[in-house]
């Protein structure tokens, strides 16, 4: 035994018969009250030892007894048994050692230099510091003084410990009637309260209900409107347009007279085809207004070079740049990856901006740069002028359908006062925003943020097989050289029916699909497909001369990227693929009744 543990013990015992077990729970219990443990604890310490005895006492082999106290790593009580000999501790003792587990801190067994043992472990209360020397000099003390006891005596510590017992249980189980009482005195007036409360909650309920019911009609009214201003303006483009491209026509026709007309009919003339001019652009920003509304207007993203769309934006809006005093100025992009957009609706929200700039500037100069933030993930379109500005309570009005704001210049610009509110719902169907500041005679800055998503086609897997369905062979050539890198073998296939032949007989990993074709199109195909639990997860890109933003594509169980013919390439189909591959339908997206969601997603 080391040093430290000398200091440390407070008493040691040796069991080797009956009279001695009575002595080490007699013992256990005075070093237990000596070190400071509360009495059930002394108790719990005394009946371990008591039953460890016992079991121990059944072989003729002499069991050593150390009680000491210890510091580390909390304070505690450890008790060690320990004999010389062959038995396992666990065998020895039997039962006990259960009895051990369940009433002490910690139980272990022990080996060492030929000795078994078992190491019972009590924490100390808080506040009792092991190791303080002095308070182990006191106990060693007072355990010396203590005489050994008979069986009668220790019987009657026992009883003693038992009477206190029930003499505790009593008092709790008084603490306890009383508890229950006040409980169901608590609990009567809880009952009341949610009988209360379930009253209240009945008849706002009732109220909600109706409410519901109300909030659904109107919804159901609303959705009803919505729909038929949706037919209307589909309805409505065709007629507006014609008659109005006519007026145009045969005004120029009119205005072609020559020298057979007069001076004032040729101004009146003049002002038809220039009254024509303004309603078409009226109708057109209508008709693009309300499909922003309604939700028809679906980004196509593509791989968009900066540096070609901003040399179509100079040529296109050079000639409108109202005089000599005024320049324009389109900066060089800074050099990034083509930029994943809708390369429509960017281009109409930067010549809607210039425009407007251009329009109310007449001096200085209108500027377009763009700035990336990769902090913040994104691009900064900014359209600067030197213009007129715009007054600070009219800032939040100008993106207001039809507000125009008063001034000079007004009324020498047409306009219709939807561009601004245009823009900004493109900005927002792009994922971005559009944000206005202007001050009078100084100046205004529009600036248009985007998500800065480009070009990654580093991560597109080489798929094994990929079926193109096109009814053009010279289409699907051309499509098949460029997915050389993209397939290890690629199929084709001239209608609907030969490509699903082409699908059962071998599972493409992937499938290039036209819409329009002979005996049966695309959109019945994908049908198809998706219908099938065995295909259905299959992915789809949608290769079409058609507008891609009004292909009704979106149903049940349709899930496909969408790419248009007039801008296949080697990088647009490469991201379609990998945009198919991340769209395609999972098995837990579909449910039981084969009625899994669809939606349409731009490459």
């Amino acid at each position: 035994m080391s040093s430290v543990e000398d200091r440390d013990e407070l008493l040691r015992l040796t069991i080797t018969g009956e009279q001695d077990v009575f002595l080490v729970r007699q013992r256990g219990r005075e070093v237990a009250t000596a070190v400071g443990l509360h009495s059930q604890d002394q108790v719990r310490v005394a009946t371990v030892l008591s039953d460890l005895g016992r079991d121990l006492v059944r072989d003729p082999i002499n069991t050593r007894v150390v009680f000491r106290m210890t510091a580390t790593p909390v304070p505690a009580l450890v008790i060690e048994l320990s004999w010389r000999g062959a038995a396992a501790p666990e065998t020895r003792v039997g039962a006990s050692w259960h009895t051990a587990g369940r009433l002490m801190t910690e139980v272990r067994t022990s080996h060492e230099a030929g000795r078994h043992g078992i190491v019972l472990v009590k924490n100390l209360p808080d506040g009792v510091l092991a190791g303080n020397q002095a308070r182990l000099e006191q106990a060693r003390q007072h355990l010396t003084k203590l005489g050994r006891s008979s069986a009668l005596d220790e019987l009657r510590a026992q009883n003693q410990e038992l009477l206190d017992t029930l003499d505790e249980l009593e008092h709790k189980q008084a603490e306890l009637v009383l508890l229950n009482d006040e409980l169901a005195e608590t609990n009567q007036g809880v009952l009341a309260l949610y009988k209360e409360l379930g009253d209240e909650l009945e008849q706002t309920n009732r109220g909600v209900v109706a409410l519901y019911a109300e909030l659904d009609e109107k919804s159901t009214q609303l959705r009803e409107a919505s729909e038929a201003k949706t037919r209307f303006w589909s309805n409505i483009s065709h007629e507006l347009r014609t008659p109005i491209n006519s007026v145009i026509g045969l005004g120029r026709l009119l205005s072609a007279g020559g020298e057979r007309l007069t001076e004032d009919q040729r101004r009146q003339i003049s002002l038809i085809t220039e009254s024509g001019t303004t309603l078409l652009a009226l109708v057109n920003e209508l008709l693009d207004t309300a499909k922003a509304e309604s939700g028809l207007l679906e980004p196509l993203l593509t791989p968009i070079d900066l540096g070609v769309l901003f040399i179509q934006l100079r040529g296109t809006l050079r000639p409108v740049v109202p005089s000599a005093d005024v320049e324009l100025v389109i900066d060089e992009p800074p050099q990034l990856p083509p930029l994943m957009t809708d390369e429509v609706m960017l281009g109409r929200i930067l010549r809607n901006l210039l425009s407007n700039s251009l329009k109310f500037t007449e001096h200085g100069q209108v500027r377009l740069f763009v700035t990336p933030d990769p902090e913040r993930q994104r691009l900064d379109f900014v359209v600067t002028d030197t213009g007129i500005g715009i007054p600070a309570d009219e800032q939040i009005k100008v993106f207001e359908e039809f507000h125009q704001v008063p001034n000079e210049l007004q009324a020498r610009s047409a306009g219709t006062g939807l561009g601004l509110p245009y823009a900004r719902r493109l900005a927002e169907i792009l994922g971005g925003e559009l944000t206005l500041e202007s001050a009078v005679g100084r100046g205004t800055t529009v600036t248009l943020r985007l998500p800065a998503t480009y070009l990654d086609t580093s991560s597109t897997p080489v798929l094994d097989a990929v079926l193109l369905v096109d009814d053009d062979a010279d289409f699907r050539a051309v499509v098949r050289g460029m997915i050389q890198d993209l397939a290890r073998t690629v199929t084709e296939a001239g209608d609907g029916r030969t490509a699903l032949d082409a699908i059962t007989e071998r599972r493409p990993d992937l499938i290039l699909l036209d819409l329009t074709m002979p005996t049966m199109g695309g959109v019945d195909v994908l049908g198809i497909l998706r219908r099938d639990p065995t295909l259905r997860h299959i992915p789809v890109v949608v290769i079409t001369a058609a507008s891609v933003a009004g292909l009704e594509l979106t149903g049940p169980r349709l899930r496909a990227a969408v790419l248009s013919k007039s801008q296949v390439s080697p990088e647009s189909i490469r991201h379609a693929v990998a945009r198919a591959l991340a769209a395609a339908p999972l098995p837990d997206q579909w449910d039981d009744e084969d009625n899994g969601p669809g939606r349409t997603v731009a490459p």
